[in-house]
Parts: C-alpha cells; sequence; structure tokens
C-alpha cells in the first residue's frame, strides 16, 4: 500500500527569494527520494508541500516537474502524483556512464594529485570509517560522493561529476537500498583505500583497475537487490521473456 508524503516527513528549510523557492524544493525533495526519506511508490500531496515549504502550489509544481523529468516522479492528470519505483534499467545506464567517465577522471587524477589532495582523500576515508563504527549508515553515500567529487576536481574536469550526477538519481537509490547489506560498506571503504593509495604512487592503470573493481563490485551488491517488487519497477512481460545477453538481463 502506498504511503502518502506528509509535510512531518520533509524537511523544513526556509524558502526565501522568489526565484529561488522551485530550486530549493527540487534539491530538498530529490535529495529525500534519493535517500529513500521518501520511498518508492509513495503519494506526493502538492497540498502538503505547499504547506511544508510554505510557498504556493507554482514552485511546487515546478519542481515536481524537474523531478519528473528525471523519472524520479510520477505525475497522473486526474488521479495522483507518486515517487516513482527504482528502474533497474535507468540505474544501470546510470552505471555504465559513470563507469566511462570515472575511467577517464582517475586516470589524469593520478597525473595531478598532489600531497594534499592524497590527504583530503585520506580524511574522507576516516570520515567513512566513523560512520560505520556509529552505524549512520544513511549518511555513507554524502560522504562517498564528496570522494569522487574530490577525485573528478583533481583531475582537473570537476565538471565530470556534475554530469555523474545528474545520471545516477536511481543509482543513488540502489546504492542507499544496499548500505544495511553486511559488510557492504566496509568493503566499500577498503575499494576506497585502494584507489587513493594508487592515487599516491602516481600510477593511472592501478588507479584505473582500483575504480573499475570499486564499481563493478558495488554495482553487483545492488543488482542482486533488484527483485525486492516493493521499491522496483515490474519487468514487462515481454522482457522477462526475451533472449538475454551475456549478463543474463533482457538487452537493452
Amino acid at each position: 500500500m502506498s504511503t502518502v508524503v506528509s509535510g512531518e516527513m520533509l524537511q523544513r528549510s526556509p524558502v526565501d527569494r522568489p526565484t529561488q523557492k522551485a530550486d530549493q524544493i527540487y534539491e530538498s525533495l530529490r535529495q529525500q527520494i534519493v535517500r529513500l526519506r521518501m520511498v518508492p511508490g509513495a503519494v506526493i500531496s502538492e497540498k502538503e508541500l505547499c504547506l511544508a515549504y510554505g510557498v504556493s502550489r507554482t514552485p511546487v509544481r515546478e519542481a515536481l516537474k524537474r523531478l519528473a523529468d528525471e523519472d524520479l516522479v510520477e505525475v497522473f492528470p486526474h488521479s495522483g502524483t507518486y515517487v516513482s519505483k527504482i528502474s533497474f534499467d535507468v540505474a544501470e545506464e546510470g552505471f555504465v556512464i559513470r563507469r566511462a567517465l570515472e575511467v577517464e577522471s582517475i586516470r589524469r587524477a593520478a597525473r595531478f594529485v598532489t600531497d594534499e589532495d592524497i590527504a583530503r582523500l585520506d580524511a574522507l576515508i576516516a570520515e567513512m570509517r566513523d560512520i560505520l563504527s556509529r552505524g549512520a549508515l544513511e549518511d555513507y553515500i554524502e560522504v562517498d560522493d564528496l570522494f569522487h567529487a574530490a577525485i573528478a576536481g583533481i583531475s582537473r574536469y570537476p565538471r565530470i561529476w556534475k554530469f555523474i550526477n545528474l545520471m545516477k538519481a536511481h543509482l543513488d537509490r540502489m546504492r542507499q537500498l544496499s548500505a544495511p547489506v553486511p559488510g557492504h560498506l566496509a568493503d566499500v571503504t577498503l575499494q576506497h583505500e585502494a584507489i587513493v593509495r594508487a592515487l599516491e604512487r602516481r600510477n593511472p592503470d592501478q588507479a584505473e583497475l582500483a575504480m573499475k573493481i570499486h564499481l563493478e563490485a558495488s554495482f553487483a551488491v545492488m543488482s542482486a537487490l533488484h527483485g525486492d517488487g516493493a521499491f522496483f519497477k515490474a519487468v514487462p512481460p515481454q522482457a522477462e521473456n526475451a533472449p538475454t545477453g551475456s549478463g543474463g538481463r533482457p538487452p537493452a
């Protein structure tokens, strides 16, 4: 049964200047959808959002349209608005794009990395370990993203991460779902450590290999959760019966 997203479930942050209202609402809702605070399939009430943010319907509808463009929200005229369920195909596409761009990013980072950069990355890994020790698993993804964004910055192509971020919303929801898998985030942290040590050696081949191992191992854990019908979109019957590719899934 769908959950109604109420004002009490939302983070209430003041929305000040009119030109920023839709942007702020969009960012707030997007973060809550990605972090699964607004669960897939939940009913979204425009009225509740207006009350929660203290705004009219116009900026709320603009924010919801942007989320719908990212397939994070589904709007059915005369029926209702819902948090979309996770599309495995869209998440997989985001993974493929992310892997290709991060391989380029990490190879360049190995050329330009400084000792100060290594210290900054090590500090983020220490923060990840602290999160694990406190059991605050839902906070891990934010520091994880800071780690990868930092590598993009070191590569001197910082916009790579901005593009990846736009493409990985469904993938991020799978990342959040996989956080409680026993040992998964501890393994991810060790993989991050291997990436930093390869950068420290200024070895682009080792850095690329460490990044590929990290991304592919993480996606394998996420993919194992695909069978959860409560959060994922159903696979159409024709797709289930279609010939599979080398990965055992219907071809795209």
